[in-house]
């Protein structure tokens, strides 16, 4: 493993020669008020974790998309980013992705073709809904999306039958999907501060089979 870590050094932008060293295969480029990130990103072919969080991007390109060797580590969370191109689909197999605290517009559908993550955090982004695609992450142990305004949640949570985690705290959820109920590996469930939840009967039912809800 070749690493490279430029955490808070004030840049302002990369430097061009972090994109000559095509052996890394780690770059933390985090907490930088990097504004922008160039396509010459799509050289670190290598890269197998890369920190981008804390930063003040309103966008990544979509040469991130070429690095289809990202397995472990992607951080975009605590920029400025109100969408996610298309061409990050092709990261399939990475297994964490962030992207808290960014004022997206919507959902960004992509992350649903991301089917390799075990781990998603995706909080305080201000998302209302979630899509049905979701339940296209069936390799997804951990799934937080505190400090959202989600009101609902589709049935297709039902397919995720990896899960483990469902961190919900702080949204005003009003129902539960009943194919909540169901998950057969789900150990912890983070209601608090979700304070407009009506009928408790699928919470019921999973404390029943031993998993933890807090509320």
């Amino acid at each position: 493993m070749t690493g490279l870590s430029l955490w808070k050094q004030n840049l302002g932008r990369v430097p061009a020669e972090v994109w000559t060293r095509t052996d890394l295969t780690s770059l933390v480029l985090a907490d930088n008020g990097l504004t922008e990130l160039p396509p010459d990103i799509a050289r670190l072919t290598q890269l197998k974790m890369l920190d981008l969080g804390h930063n003040a991007l309103t966008a990544v390109p979509d040469a991130l998309g070429a690095l289809e060797g990202l397995t472990d580590f992607l951080y975009l969370h605590d920029n400025r980013l109100t969408a996610l191109p298309a061409a990050l689909g092709r990261l399939r197999r990475l297994r964490y992705l962030n992207i808290s605290d960014n004022p997206f517009a919507g959902w960004p559908d992509v992350v649903c073709e991301m089917t390799g993550l075990a781990e998603l955090r995706a909080e305080g982004c201000g998302f209302t809904a979630l899509p049905e695609p979701i339940g296209r992450l069936t390799g997804l142990r951990e799934l937080s999306l505190r400090g959202n305004k989600l009101g609902s949640l589709p049935e297709t949570l039902g397919a995720l039958t990896e899960l483990r985690l469902l961190d919900l705290r702080a949204n005003p959820l009003t129902r539960l999907p009943a194919a909540l109920g169901k998950l057969p590996k789900l150990e912890k469930l983070d209601l608090r501060w979700a304070t407009s939840l009506g009928d408790a009967t699928v919470l019921a039912e999973l404390e029943r089979r031993g998993c933890r809800v807090y509320r």
